[in-house]
């Protein structure tokens, strides 16, 4: 991999991992914590996705998009969970 572009692999991967960590904490933590209310967050983190008009730049666009990653997988891996 050409190593001008390796660190956002990396920086995606850290910020994808403490994203799910926090995210395990608070549900573990916070019996009030619902799947709407995170939903709600992934919502807000969408309009911040498509709110890119000064340009966010490469860590910017890499942020965010860990951060929605790791909401979806989050929210699915609980719905999953309720399913069953």
């Amino acid at each position: 991999m050409n190593e001008s572009v390796e660190w956002r692999d990396v920086e995606y991967n850290r910020i994808y991992n403490e994203e799910l960590r926090g995210l395990e904490r608070r549900r573990e933590n916070d019996k009030s914590l619902t799947i709407e209310e995170l939903q709600g967050i992934l919502d807000s983190l969408y309009i911040i996705d498509g709110n890119d008009q000064d340009g966010r730049g490469p860590l910017g666009d890499t942020t965010i998009s860990a951060q929605i990653a790791a909401y979806e997988h989050f929210i699915g891996e609980w719905e999953a969970q309720k399913e069953t």
